[in-house]
């Protein structure tokens, strides 16, 4: 297993696990992955880094036939969902690097742009505030990640759920 799939693993499973930790699930020593990560943080900015590589690559792939921005909103949430064993512990990690919370921001402002393009298309209710739906989106999607967490839900059904949800709080 090489050291950011080990990071994943151990990571996803306890947050608060040591550079010891991954090194051991990665099969090497800890030199070995001091050597690629002088520090937690490192390995954390490097796996924030994947998971946006990744999460961007499926909401992506799956939109790309979108009809409507409110297809596309669905999509999206079907995509992200199940990435939830992959990057859930990322969403409660304070110490990411300027570039990966940058990244974090532009993600958002490109969510409320969708949903003000959903809002025009007539597909969201124009008196909401796209703030709210922005955050309502994002915990609901936050929820699914916790129902699969706790093995509530499989990543379909809890993408399902939150969609359902949105939908009935947003929609017109």
């Amino acid at each position: 297993m090489n050291l950011l799939e080990a990071g994943f693993a151990v990571l996803s499973r306890n947050p608060g696990a040591s550079l010891a930790d991954v090194a051991q699930a990665a099969g090497v020593g800890r030199a070995t992955l001091h050597r690629h990560f002088s520090s937690r943080s490192d390995l954390v900015t490097a796996l924030a880094r994947q998971a946006m590589r990744e999460l961007a690559e499926a909401v992506d792939t799956a939109t790309a036939d979108a009809e409507s921005y409110w297809d596309g909103l669905r999509l999206a949430m079907q995509a992200v969902v199940p990435l939830a064993h992959r990057h859930m512990f990322l969403m409660r990690d304070e110490n990411l690097s300027p570039d990966v919370e940058a990244a974090f921001a532009q993600d958002a402002r490109e969510l409320r742009d969708t949903i003000d393009a959903a809002k025009a298309e007539g597909a969201i209710r124009a008196d909401l505030p796209t703030e709210g739906v922005a955050l309502a989106y994002d915990y609901l999607i936050y929820a699914g990640w916790e129902m699969v967490r706790r093995d509530e839900a499989t990543p379909r059904q809890a993408a399902d759920l939150a969609w359902t949800m949105f939908a009935k709080g947003a929609a017109l």
